[in-house]
C-alpha cells in the first residue's frame, strides 16, 4: 500500500474516492442506539487530570470531529490512534481514550464515518452496515488517519515520534491496513478485526498486506467469536511468520466478539483486563512509552 507524506494529504484529496462533504460535523453524546442496552457493568472513566473533549482535525476536503483526552499537565506525550468500532466514535470509544489519558497517552478517535453516515443514530446494526459502513473506502481511512497525526503533531502536545494505534471491531481491520500504511508507526494492536467483503472500496485484507507491515502488529481475538473464523487467524499467523513480521495473537478461549466492550453482554471482564495490560506492554516495548 503506497504511503504519501502526511502533510500533503492534508491539502490534497486523494484521486481513489471522490471529495464529498461531511454528515456530521460533531460527535454525538452517550452510546451508539445499534449497541443495545447499555449494560450495568458499563466502566466510566472520569477527567480528572485530563483534557479531554471534541475537537476538529482538518483533513483533505474539510474539517472531521474527533474526541480527544490527555493529560491536562505536561506535553510530548506518547500518542494512541484510537480506530472506532463499528458504531463509531460513542461514549465506550470516548473511554477508551480517557483509560490511555490516564495512563500518560495524548489518545484521539477520529469519527471515520464522517462523510458516509452519522452511526449514533442506527438502531439496526444491518442498515448501519449497508448505509454507512461498506461505503467507507480504506484509502479514505488512511488519509484520515494521516491527518489526525498531523494535526496531533500541531498541537504541540502530542509526541508522534513515539506513535501507535489501536482499534476494535471493525477498528481493528483498520488498525492492521494503518500498519501497513504509515511507517512511523511503532506498534499496532487489533481487537478482534474480522476481514471485510472485497469491494472497490475495501480491496485488501489484513492478509493481504502482511507483507508490507511498518510495526509489529499484536492481534487480541475471542475463541468464540463468530465474525472471524478461527483459520482466518491461523492464516494471519502464517503470514506474518513467512514475512518475517513481528506479529503475536493473543486467543482468549471462552470469549466472544466484543469481550472489551464493557457496555454490552459480550463483556467479559477477565479476558478484557488481561488483553488491556498486553496492549499498554506492546506500546511500551515497541516504543509507544
Amino acid at each position: 500500500m503506497d504511503t504519501i507524506a502526511p502533510e500533503l494529504l492534508v491539502m490534497v484529496p486523494r484521486s481513489g474516492w471522490s471529495r464529498r462533504g461531511f454528515v456530521i460535523t460533531s460527535l454525538a453524546s452517550g452510546f451508539a442506539l445499534a449497541a443495545g442496552p447499555v449494560s450495568a457493568q458499563t466502566i466510566t472513566t472520569d477527567t480528572k487530570g485530563l483534557v479531554a473533549g471534541e475537537v476538529k482535525v482538518p483533513t483533505a476536503d474539510g474539517e472531521m470531529p474527533a474526541y480527544r483526552a490527555m493529560p491536562a499537565k505536561g506535553g510530548h506525550f506518547p500518542t494512541v490512534l484510537v480506530v472506532q468500532e463499528v458504531f463509531g466514535v460513542h461514549e465506550h470509544i470516548k473511554d477508551i481514550c480517557r483509560r490511555l489519558a490516564k495512563l500518560g497517552y495524548y489518545a484521539i478517535a477520529p469519527a471515520l464515518y464522517a462523510r458516509q453516515g452519522d452511526p449514533s443514530k442506527y438502531t439496526d446494526s444491518a442498515k448501519l452496515l449497508s448505509e454507512v459502513v461498506m461505503k467507507v473506502p480504506t484509502d479514505e481511512v488512511m488519509s484520515d488517519l494521516d491527518a489526525t497525526v498531523v494535526y496531533a503533531k500541531e498541537t504541540g502536545k502530542a509526541d508522534t515520534a513515539k506513535l501507535g494505534i489501536t482499534g476494535f471491531c471493525w477498528g481493528g481491520f483498520a488498525t492492521w491496513m494503518y500498519a501497513a500504511h504509515n511507517p512511523a508507526l511503532k506498534a499496532a494492536v487489533s481487537w478482534y478485526g474480522p476481514d471485510r467483503k472485497i469491494t472497490p472500496v475495501t480491496p485488501q485484507n489484513p492478509i493481504d498486506v502482511v507483507a508490507a507491515l511498518k510495526c509489529p502488529v499484536l492481534a487480541l481475538h475471542g475463541g468464540q467469536d463468530q465474525s472471524i473464523p478461527k483459520e482466518t487467524v491461523e492464516k494471519r499467523q502464517e503470514a506474518c511468520k513467512a514475512a518475517g513480521k513481528t506479529c503475536d495473537f493473543k486467543i482468549y478461549p471462552d470469549a466472544p466478539h466484543g469481550f472489551n466492550a464493557d457496555y454490552r453482554p459480550s463483556y467479559r471482564a477477565d479476558d478484557a483486563k488481561d488483553a488491556w495490560a498486553k496492549m499498554v506492554a506492546w506500546f511500551k516495548q515497541y516504543g509507544v512509552a
